[in-house]
């Protein structure tokens, strides 16, 4: 792969989604929501573009609650998608999820409510580990002294490439209050835990919003929901849910650094368009060159942009 500017390629990338909250055959989900329509529309956009992705990650909340049909209708819609991609599929589970259904309808295995799905993952040297941070019966996340002590046998072996955490409940303070109610609790803890190992980044859902953080000196990404989002513009500590502006995140993990970037569900009006060859024959350009055509687009002159 060829690059331009200062950066090398990545050496991974991986494709974030969170809280799809599929719901039962033929239902909506608020009675307005079709879940299953949102997250396919992700895909069909995803398709029209060249990236491929090592892994897809689904940070939780991915039954909206815990029914068997929807992990069915889920996995029936991703594993095909991934497939195409050549893509490998992490489930993590959300307080919305169910883990005995999820085990079953996602995983093919057996177990009880009381063992949480943590599993680790290897991506081609990059090091994703999938922790549990629900609470059965609860909405609030937390981890228990078990798989903090787990986790930290995981960390106590560097990866080649690094590790990122994917996780429900992220540890980050949100300026909505009612999730102040839902948060991950002792979210210190996990950072003890994480302090001076290879994690190079924590990968978060369950807010309805994207957003960016850290805990310590480890960056944490927040993917939006596929279903409906959380709208910011309310009066503390209100909440209201919206049909509109669900996105997803593309992780690029290079060498030195893990960039994040949202990308929203959905068809645009296009303002302009360059295809591949008209930008790769100006990318051909020398510097002099392409630095007269950028000032000739300033004045006014559509020298970058197809017919």
């Amino acid at each position: 792969m060829r690059t331009y500017g200062q950066h090398p390629a990545p050496e991974h990338f991986i494709l974030h989604v969170s809280d799809t909250h599929f719901v039962g055959d033929g239902d909506l989900l608020h009675e307005q929501i079709d879940s299953d329509r949102n997250l396919a529309e992700l895909f069909d956009g995803f398709a029209r573009g060249n990236a491929r992705p090592e892994a897809i990650v689904f940070t939780g909340d991915l039954a909206d609650t815990g029914r068997p049909d929807a992990y069915r209708r889920l996995r029936a819609l991703v594993e095909p998608a991934a497939e195409k991609l050549g893509a490998q599929v992490i489930w993590c589970m959300g307080n919305h999820d169910e883990r005995v259904a999820f085990r079953a309808g996602l995983l093919d295995e057996d177990g009880d409510e009381s063992e949480p799905v943590d599993r680790v993952y290897d991506v081609n040297g990059l090091r994703i580990i999938a922790l549990d941070s629900t609470v059965p019966g609860q909405h609030y996340g937390e981890l228990s002294d078990a798989q903090l002590a787990w986790l930290g046998d995981q960390l106590a072996t560097p990866a080649p490439d690094g590790t990122l955490i994917a996780l429900h409940h992220p540890p980050v303070p949100s300026p909505l209050g009612l999730l102040a109610l839902v948060e991950l609790r002792d979210q210190h803890r996990l950072q003890e835990v994480v302090a001076g190992t290879d994690v190079r980044g924590i990968l978060g859902g369950h807010l309805h919003y994207s957003t960016t953080s850290t805990l310590g000196d480890i960056p944490v990404s927040v993917a939006s929901a596929t279903c409906y989002t959380q709208d910011l513009q309310v009066v503390y500590p209100g909440a209201r849910g919206a049909n509109g502006g669900q996105s997803y995140n593309l992780v690029h993990v290079y060498g030195d650094r893990v960039l994040h970037s949202v990308v929203p569900i959905g068809q645009f009006p296009t303002v302009y368009e360059m295809t591949p060859e008209v930008l790769q024959a100006w990318l051909d350009k020398s510097e002099e060159e392409q630095l007269a055509d950028i000032n000739a687009s300033v004045a006014g002159e559509p020298a970058l942009v197809a017919e």
